[in-house]
């Protein structure tokens, strides 16, 4: 009688016998196996895409701390009631979308991911729901779960809800350099220095990441079959991009990454990867093997030597000799595979070669032309190094080798202005190597820089705006130009310069402002009132750009007083009432900023009728935008209890 009495009142047994009479027992082990494979086989991923690495690691520190709960079940001998059976299916689900995202974080396209970042941020907080939902609720007394696992697991749900209530902090610099690189204007010569900093934000500068960034562009047009064509024609721009600036298109003889035809009628054709040069990425036509074993285009492997580099691209291994070896069988292999799948192959242009020959002899002679005593010598030399330091990566470390950038350093300040104008682009193209940026600011070029944006000619002005947004990448040169007093005079281009003048300016303020003590020295120079001028300028079609930077200025203290004002307010409240999806989410953010510090300015907009439009977002905008709307909703709904 005793024992019956203890059995009754034992939850577990209780609730074996609820799940038998609401029906047929649960293959409980297979559940709960599947489960951990998947906590196990994300914790094999180790690394992660950097601009969601950190949300990445939290997903599987999560993921991990159910690990507990689920081995306490494996162990248990009896059946599990039917609730408790259907949390861990919605589990289960939860688990293998997270395992597709943090696949697709892990070895995904790093462009994409940089481009879908705010998408991407919704797929997480989509598996915290669903993760929070399958946990919420689940039986812990009836499944006879020690208190340890369950405050666990309970203390990871309540982190899953912080998450996903978490007001997410966007990368500024990565955002704003994206708008400008693929916002459609004139070729500007920020876009160099811009797409560096990209390159290194997002880690690709070196052959095998760009490598390995095509074949994952490469998997990711054949996964979207012809869909999002404009975000795709993105994805690859930017890449081709990345390499132009890597140098790797002129120094290796890498081609663009297009979709190429035969793909085009049939997707499914994939090209055997040992066909494909590891340097130019596309099917070789003349494979060479070089002293490591490896195989290469020809063509791309001799600039690979020309260029100076003595070890062997794919395994980075010294080359024990120089010579290349054709590769007749695999030659052969190549022909019969193209003539099969009737693919023509890529036709090199040999010119190419012996052009960029002739330039690099002529550098050093540039050089010494610098530094002439004729005017109309200097003037030619100075015209030349400006050409060739746009057009090659290379040119630009060979000219600052052969001493150029002391050389045009001090022709800044030469009183011929069309010299000016030439020495100041010149830098600004040298300047989009990084090492260039700190000889060019330790040979005392940004006070020189700074005087022709005071007073040089309109093309002179722009390209010193420029210089100084690339110099400025670097932090320490950040600070040297708030300093020396370079954003007064940035002000001036925002307010009186033509179209591409402020442009130039604006996206040069935005990068000095990022650093904190910049953003005093910015309100104090004036930069709110030619900001709000640019905020209402559709011919510029800046709005997005210049809401970044108000952004940035509502964080500092300065800031809230300076830009805090009524007709600010409503320009914002119209922006999130009509403005473009990007335009209502940046106008958020600026209001959400100010809002924190200041109630006063949330009970401005609310009585402008800021909060229908606001719930709108909340709906219907994008990601960002609607966690910002959530965010904003609670400080207005404070105000209208006021």
């Amino acid at each position: 009688m005793g024992d019956m009495e203890g059995e009754k009142t034992n939850p577990a047994a209780m609730a074996a016998d609820a799940g038998r009479e609401e029906g047929e027992e649960h293959d409980v082990a297979d559940l709960v196996g599947e489960l951990l494979e998947i906590i196990d086989s994300v914790g094999s991923f180790a690394e992660y895409r950097r601009t969601q690495r950190k949300e990445s690691f939290n997903l599987v520190r999560r993921m991990k701390l159910v690990a507990p709960l689920l081995e306490e079940l494996q162990d248990l001998e009896y059946p599990i009631p039917d609730a408790a059976y259907a949390r861990l299916c919605g589990l289960l689900k939860a688990f293998s979308v997270a395992r597709k995202l943090l696949r697709c974080c892990h070895d995904g396209s790093k462009i994409y991911l940089a481009l879908e970042s705010e998408a991407v941020m919704g797929r997480f907080h989509m598996v915290y729901d669903r993760m929070n939902q399958a946990l919420d609720g689940m039986p812990y007394d009836a499944l006879a779960i020690s208190d340890e696992v369950k405050e666990q697991v309970e203390l990871m749900s309540l982190q899953l809800r912080r998450a996903k209530r978490r007001i997410d902090t966007q990368d500024m610099e990565l955002a704003m350099d994206l708008m400008v690189v693929l916002s459609k204007r004139d070729d500007r010569n920020a876009d160099g220095a811009i797409l560096e900093r990209l390159a290194k934000k997002l880690e690709l500068q070196t052959l095998p990441d760009l490598r390995a960034e095509t074949m994952a562009i490469k998997k990711l047009i054949k996964e979207r079959c012809g869909a999002n064509a404009d975000s795709t024609q993105q994805i690859m721009d930017l890449l081709n991009k990345f390499k132009r600036v890597a140098g790797i298109e002129d120094a290796n003889g890498l081609s663009d990454v297009t979709l190429p035809k035969y793909l085009e009628k049939c997707p499914s054709l994939m090209i055997p990867n040992d066909f494909l040069c590891p340097v130019s990425l596309e099917i070789m036509s003349d494979p060479v093997i070089v002293a490591t074993g490896q195989t290469y285009e020809r063509r791309s492997i001799q600039k690979w030597l020309d260029a100076g580099h003595r070890n062997c691209p794919k395994t980075r291994q010294t080359l024990a000799h120089l010579s290349l070896a054709p590769n007749y069988a695999l030659r052969n292999l190549i022909m019969q595979w193209c003539e099969k799948n009737k693919v023509e192959l890529l036709k090199r242009d040999a010119d190419q070669d012996s052009d960029h020959l002739e330039q690099k002899e002529e550098i050093p002679s540039l050089v010494r032309g610098l530094s002439s005593i004729h005017l109309d010598v200097q003037r030619k030399a100075v015209q030349k190094i400006r050409m060739l330091s746009k057009e090659n990566p290379d040119n630009r470390i060979l000219i600052a080798k052969h001493g150029g950038i002391p050389a045009l350093v001090s022709l800044l300040p030469y009183p011929d202005s069309k010299i000016q104008e030439h020495t100041v682009t010149a830098l600004l193209n040298l300047s989009i190597d990084e090492g260039n940026k700190r000889i060019i600011a330790n040979e005392g070029a940004i006070p020189a820089i700074i005087e022709i944006l005071k007073s040089g000619t309109v093309e002179a002005k722009e390209n010193s705006a420029t210089a100084l947004f690339s110099l400025s990448m670097l932090e320490e040169n950040k600070v040297m130009i708030g300093n020396m007093n370079g954003i007064p005079p940035l002000v001036d281009l925002l307010q009186d310069g033509n179209i591409r003048g402020k442009k130039d300016a604006a996206t040069a303020l935005f990068n000095l402002v990022l650093n904190y003590g910049n953003r005093a020295r910015a309100i104090d120079a004036g930069i709110v009132p030619p900001l709000l001028n640019v905020l209402g300028d559709k011919n510029l079609g800046m709005v997005d750009e210049a809401l970044s930077i108000f952004l940035l200025l509502a964080s500092h203290p300065d800031g809230h007083t300076a830009i805090g004002q009524l007709p600010f307010i409503e320009t914002l409240v119209q922006l999130i009432k009509e403005g473009t999806p990007k335009n209502k989410e940046c106008a958020l953010s600026v209001l959400l900023e100010l809002g924190t510090h200041d109630s006063s300015l949330v009970s401005a907009a609310q009585r402008l009728g800021v909060y229908e439009h606001v719930c709108e977002v909340e709906k219907s905008g994008t990601n960002r935008a609607k966690r910002k709307a959530k965010s904003l909703l609670p400080l207005i709904n404070k105000c209208k209890e006021v």
